[in-house]
């Protein structure tokens, strides 16, 4: 990574505030979360050793956002989004307050989907606003840099709460799970609204305003590789979420502590892989990075598929995650400057939403395949959808990258753009600009 990148990188801590506080909030919460999710993963394994109830417990992490976006995306532009990513820090801090009196699976699963809604409003809300805490210039820096610290707390996250659950059960990995969304709801707070929002958008009427998302999705080139080439990638990631408890716990016979040895593995990766994105697309462009990116999710996904134990599939899922990780900072940017500030919101809404949709359902099929055919042929298959990810996404990421559509190509019929400077900027084609 160049001199540059990286001191842009780091001097946004001390450059701006709410970056920082933004960044430490991803910090405490993101350690909480990945050390909870192992404990909600076993203790669900413990009590049903079912992959069926596994995919019930991540659809209901995940399906909220599916209908936050169908539903009340419009939300994330009309309301205050600094208040959104407040609430829902609160409620996650409420639902993992009571996880450890859950009776059943069932009872988790109903709490899982109930910090799934909040989930949906805090993303959107967050990716929404970052560029309005950063100048334009120091915008790939920061998602790097706040992807970076997100995906590394996954990697430690998960490795504390493999060896935490294995040794003292879930409940304590919930408990501390909730303090850390109060910590973070206390930094947001520390941000100005401004910061976070230009305006809030005017509403045509809540239908009206969810089909303008619909329409800037489809006439913006960049959102429009997103759509496609990342819910390519959704199914593989689907295949590999639903079949790891069962590749460390069956295949490997490495128990929790393999559980969060795999997800660690991932982590470490994503970390790696997102910290470099930015250097990566400046000096070999957008297609090019973006291609490479999902390859190596398939070449690290089909190298853990065939190792002969856990340790060599940590280190494959090393380079899977970084693939991911460089691919989700490139998603980000493109939906950044894809979309104006006042219709950003729901432009990851319904981004967020199709992913999903598609997650969801390729869990659901990852469930049965797992326990048809066993982990290491579900991750052969995710292996192969991602081969197919990366040459669609290659060819998209080239035809986004040569054009340059102004607003007036992404603008929906019946909104009057603004006279802003985020309204105004064009998805560039330069390598960095995507």
């Amino acid at each position: 990574m160049s001199r540059l990148v990286k001191g842009r990188q780091f001097g946004l801590l001390s450059r701006e505030p709410g970056f920082r506080s933004l960044f430490l909030a991803t910090l405490g919460s993101g350690l909480g979360t990945w050390l909870a999710l192992v404990a909600l993963q076993i203790d669900v394994l413990h009590r049903t050793d079912s992959a069926i109830w596994m995919s019930a417990l991540l659809i209901a992490n995940i399906l909220p956002s599916l209908l936050v976006g169908l539903l009340a995306g419009p939300l994330v532009d009309r309301l205050s989004r600094r208040s959104l990513i407040i609430g829902s820090d609160l409620v996650r801090f409420a639902v993992f307050s009571a996880l450890p009196f859950a009776p059943n699976a069932t009872t988790i699963v109903v709490l899982a989907a109930v910090a799934g809604i909040a989930t949906g409003f805090f993303r959107p809300a967050v990716y929404a606003g970052l560029p309005n805490l950063v100048s334009d210039d120091d915008l790939p820096a920061a998602n790097s840099l706040l992807q970076t610290i997100d995906n590394a707390t996954w990697a430690v996250g998960s490795l504390v709460g493999g060896a935490l659950v294995a040794a003292s059960g879930p409940h304590l990995a919930y408990w501390i799970n909730a303090v850390t969304f109060l910590a973070s709801a206390a930094l947001i707070a520390q941000i100005p609204q401004r910061l976070l929002q230009v305006a809030k958008a005017e509403t045509r009427g809540h239908w009206r305003d969810l089909g303008d998302g619909l329409v800037l999705v489809r006439r913006s080139r960049a959102l429009l590789t997103v759509l496609v080439a990342w819910n390519i990638g959704m199914v593989s990631n689907a295949f590999v979420n639903v079949g790891e408890p069962f590749l460390a716990t069956d295949s490997f016979s490495a128990g929790s502590f393999g559980l969060g040895l795999l997800m660690g593995g991932a982590g470490v990766g994503l970390a790696a892989g997102a910290y470099i994105a930015g250097s990566w697309i400046e000096e070999r462009g957008l297609p090019n990075v973006y291609g490479a990116a999902l390859g190596m999710m398939a070449v690290g996904i089909a190298g853990a598929a065939a190792s002969p134990n856990v340790w060599v599939a940590a280190v494959c899922v090393v380079v899977s995650g970084a693939g991911n990780g460089a691919a989700i900072v490139c998603n980000a940017l493109l939906v950044q400057r894809g979309a104006p500030d006042r219709l950003r919101g729901r432009a990851f809404t319904v981004l967020m939403s199709s992913s999903v949709t598609v997650l969801a359902l390729g869990m659901v099929l990852a469930g049965r395949l797992t326990d048809s055919f066993g982990p290491r042929w579900i991750w052969a298959a995710a292996a192969l959808l991602s081969a197919l990810a990366a040459v669609v996404g290659l060819v998209l990421a080239r035809g986004a990258a040569v054009g340059t559509p102004q607003l007036a190509e992404l603008a929906v019929p019946g909104l009057e753009p603004h006279a802003t400077p985020e309204a105004e900027a064009p998805v560039q084609a330069q390598g960095r600009a995507i």
